[in-house]
């Protein structure tokens, strides 16, 4: 990479990066650093759930571009919902660094609406230093092949009411919708897991589902070239108009809608087994993501175990570090409702059986 485009010196550009839960945000963003051309990044990370795994898998990257003391991580709640309290003062501080960065990347939950965001860089006194230079959209394109969300409201409508047993709208499909209505891009991310048909139609639904001409970009394991993601000189504080939002005549979203908890887990001798134990669990309580560090026992390394749905995958992040525990902890995150209780006999199932 050998540059970006220009943004005036008094505004430091932001590029928002959303998606929904697992669609690949934080290997996209990872990428980025590992690519950044010597160019000074800070990140702020949103977590949703009280175990930082996110903000842990970049911070141990260990790139020059991007030092430990510029990544944020931001964990009482929704970034979009908490823009004063939180989003503010991480961008102060940021800002106060002898060296500030010359580019801010901010990842949010897999549950945030971006435009309360990107409205945020309107203030007077955010849009004197800033600008959102881009809303990166992520999508789980494997996941949207295989129907996880509806494209035909009026479809889904007829379906419901044809089906006794669904009372309740899923607010999943209004997240997603959001999301992909405030970008200025569209990753279809995990192309490498879909048919060429796939990619054409969940490419044409995304197209078809955003007013406005926005590119849709496919990708495998978040792969793509910075220059293609910075620098799209967006200015999206100036074009909410053009960003419809299923929120739009509310003053905020809720989310009791999901439920989180994190959960302590033995150490194991098998990661498969876990793993397959794990993605049992998610299909049998309808979970939509477990993400955590796990202690292998006998391996010096931390295990990094992330899943979607019953889609799973782990890789040894990095080594334990000298006096770090190894404590074995998971976020579950679904939607309300979800058998808390059930899921955490579950689990302790997991520690009866490693004893």
């Amino acid at each position: 990479m050998t540059s970006f485009a220009s943004t005036p010196l008094s505004r430091i550009p932001v590029t928002i990066v959303t998606g929904f839960l697992g669609a690949g945000k934080t290997t996209l963003i990872r990428n980025i650093l590992e690519n950044a051309g010597g160019r000074r990044l800070a990140l702020i990370v949103n977590e949703f759930g009280d175990v930082g795994v996110d903000g842990e898998i970049l911070r141990s990257c260990g790139i020059e571009s991007c030092p430990e003391e510029n990544i944020v991580e931001l964990a009482n709640g929704c970034l979009c919902c908490t823009v004063a309290d939180d989003f503010i003062p991480a961008i102060e501080a940021l800002l106060a660094n002898p060296r500030p960065p010359e580019h801010i990347i901010v990842e949010t939950s897999g549950l945030a609406l971006p435009k309360p965001l990107v409205k945020a860089f309107d203030w007077p006194p955010v849009r004197a230093r800033l600008t959102v230079d881009g809303v990166i959209a992520v999508v789980d394109g494997a996941a949207v092949a295989a129907g996880r969300f509806a494209d035909d409201p009026e479809a889904v409508a007829a379906q419901r009411a044809a089906d006794d047993s669904v009372d309740h709208d899923n607010p999943l499909e209004e997240v997603y919708e959001d999301q992909l209505l405030c970008a200025d891009l569209v990753i279809l991310n995990k192309a490498d897991l879909m048919s060429t048909n796939e990619l054409i139609r969940v490419g044409e639904e995304i197209a078809a589902a955003i007013p406005r001409a926005v590119k849709v970009v496919e990708a495998s394991e978040g792969r793509i070239a910075p220059e293609i993601l910075l620098g799209l000189s967006a200015a999206a504080e100036d074009d909410l108009a053009n960003r419809p939002s299923h929120h739009d005549a509310e003053e905020g979203h809720d989310h009791d809608d999901f439920d989180s908890f994190a959960v302590t887990i033995p150490a194991t001798d098998d990661p498969q087994a876990l793993v397959d134990a794990l993605a049992n669990l998610a299909e049998a309580h309808d979970i939509l993501r477990i993400k955590g560090f796990v202690e292998v026992r006998g391996k010096p390394m931390r295990l990094l175990v992330q899943g979607v749905g019953a889609r799973f995958r782990h890789q040894f992040d990095r080594p334990w570090r000298a006096g770090e525990s190894r404590t074995s902890r998971v976020v579950v995150i679904g939607e309300k409702g979800i058998d808390r209780a059930a899921i955490e006999a579950s689990l302790a199932g997991l520690a009866a059986r490693a004893a």
